[in-house]
C-alpha cells in the first residue's frame, strides 16, 4: 500500500538505535518538536490560554550486565533514571534525556525546561507554568525564569529552617485545607463496603497511620540561591499514630511547595501539585503500553533513541486526537476528541491501527477495504477527513 519493495526488518532497530550520538538525538527531538508545532497550529485560540508542563524522572530498571552508561540506584536497583517532560494539557512528551540509574531526578532538568519555554513561546502560548516534585525546585534558575514571565509549582524539601517557621506559624494562620470529592455519583449512592485491610490491621495490632486532618499556610520565602523572595505555600498532615485500636500519638509531617503564581490561592496551589499524578499514568503507558522503557540495547544513547520513539509513538497518539476537527456545537463529538486524547495506548492500536483489512489494486487506484468495524470507525473517517484538509491546505 506504501509502495514499497521491503520494509526494514525488526531486528534492524538497535542497529539504528546506535547510530546516535547524544547532540545527534537532541536534533532529532527538536525536529520533531518542529512537526508539533504544525499540529498545535490548527488549535482553536482557546488551546494557547495557558501550557503546564510537568518533569519527573523515573526508573527504568535491567537485569543485563553489559549495559554501558547503567548504574545503581539508591533503591538498590541496576539500570537508568530518564527524565520525562510532558505538556499536561494533552499528554504529549516534549523532551526525554535517559541518564544512569544513580542519577538525582533534576540533573538536566533546567536545560529541558528552558528549551520548552523557547518551544512553547514560538507556538504561541500566552502563559507557560512548570511544575515538579522536590527535586525540581532548582533555586539557582528560579529569578531567571520569573523574571522571563514564567510561572512554576515546584515542591521543595522539608529542610530544618522550614519546618522551624511552619513550627513558629501562629495557629490562626493555618486554614483547614477541604478536598472536593473523588467523583460524582451518576445514580444511587451505594453504602460502603467493609474496609477487609484495615479490620485485619486492627485485628493484628500493627501499626496504622490514619490521617485526621489537613492545613495550609502560606508565607514569604528567599531560597539562598535567589534574590528575591517567593511564595511558600506550607501543607500540615496531622496523622493517627495507631496499634490496633489504641492511639499512641498523633503526627505532624509537612509539605512544601515554591512557586511564583500571582493569583492562585494556596489551596488551589496544593491542588495544581497534586495534579502531576496524572504524569503518573503517562509513564505507566511508557512502560506497559509501550514498553518504551524496557531498555533493550547497550548504550545509554542507543536506550535514549529507544525511548524517544516510544515517546513519539504516544506523540502521534495524541496528534490523532488534534487533528479532528469537531464542531463546538456538538459536546458529544468534543467528548469523543478528549477520549481519544485520554486512551490508553494499548486500545488505541486495537481502535485505529490493527484493523484487518485488504488491500485492492484495481483501475490505477488503491483501496483499503475495511474488514472489521468498531466503535470508532467514525471518528477514524472524521479524522481521514481532517488530514485530507490539513494536506490541501499545506499545499495551497
Amino acid at each position: 500500500m506504501l509502495g514499497t519493495h521491503s520494509i526494514p526488518d525488526p531486528t534492524t532497530a538497535g542497529d539504528f538505535c546506535r547510530r546516535y550520538d547524544a547532540t545527534q538525538i537532541d536534533a532529532l527531538q527538536e525536529a520533531i518538536n518542529g512537526v508539533r508545532l504544525n499540529v498545535w497550529l490548527q488549535q482553536p485560540a482557546s488551546f494557547f490560554a495557558e501550557a503546564v508542563v510537568d518533569l519527573d524522572g523515573t526508573m527504568a530498571p535491567t537485569d543485563g550486565e553489559c549495559k554501558q552508561g547503567m548504574d545503581i540506584s539508591y533503591k538498590g536497583e541496576w539500570g537508568y533514571h530518564p527524565l520525562i517532560v510532558s505538556l499536561a494539557n494533552t499528554g504529549e512528551i516534549l523532551y526525554v534525556m535517559n541518564r544512569s540509574g544513580n542519577r538525582p531526578s533534576h540533573e538536566g532538568g533546567y536545560i529541558y525546561i528552558d528549551k520548552c519555554i523557547d518551544l512553547l513561546r514560538n507556538a504561541g502560548f500566552r502563559t507557560i507554568r512548570f511544575r515538579g516534585d522536590t527535586d525540581f525546585s532548582q533555586t539557582q534558575h528560579l529569578d531567571r525564569w520569573d523574571a522571563a514571565g514564567v510561572q512554576f509549582v515546584f515542591g521543595i524539601d522539608a529542610m530544618p529552617n522550614l519546618v522551624t517557621i511552619a513550627d513558629n506559624l501562629a495557629e490562626s494562620e493555618w486554614e483547614h485545607l477541604e478536598r472536593s470529592a473523588k467523583y460524582t455519583v451518576q445514580t444511587v449512592p451505594r453504602g460502603k463496603r467493609e474496609n477487609v485491610k484495615e479490620g485485619i490491621v486492627i485485628e493484628r495490632g500493627y501499626r496504622n497511620l490514619v490521617l485526621e486532618r489537613e492545613d495550609v499556610a502560606e508565607v514569604e520565602y528567599q531560597p539562598t540561591k535567589c534574590q528575591q523572595p517567593f511564595r511558600l505555600i506550607m501543607l500540615r498532615k496531622t496523622i493517627l499514630v495507631k496499634k490496633g485500636e489504641e492511639l499512641l500519638f498523633p503526627e505532624i509531617r509537612y509539605f512544601f511547595y515554591i512557586t511564583n503564581h500571582p493569583t492562585k490561592s494556596k489551596e488551589e496551589v496544593v491542588f495544581d501539585s497534586n495534579k502531576r499524578r496524572n504524569q503518573e499514568n503517562l509513564i505507566g503507558q511508557l512502560k506497559s503500553g509501550m514498553k518504551a522503557l524496557r531498555m533493550p540495547l547497550n548504550t545509554l544513547e542507543s536506550n535514549w533513541v529507544y525511548l524517544m520513539a516510544g515517546a513519539l509513538a504516544w506523540s502521534l497518539k495524541s496528534w490523532t486526537a488534534l487533528f479532528i476537527v469537531t464542531d463546538d456545537r456538538k459536546p458529544e463529538e468534543i467528548h469523543r476528541k478528549n477520549r481519544l486524547l485520554k486512551m490508553e495506548f494499548v486500545t488505541f492500536l486495537q481502535a485505529f491501527i490493527l484493523i484487518p483489512a485488504q488491500i485492492i489494486w484495481s483501475g490505477r487506484q488503491t483501496i483499503v477495504r475495511f474488514l472489521n468495524i468498531n466503535d470508532w470507525t467514525p471518528t477514524f473517517f472524521r479524522l481521514y477527513e481532517s488530514l485530507r484538509y490539513f494536506r490541501r491546505v499545506r499545499r495551497e
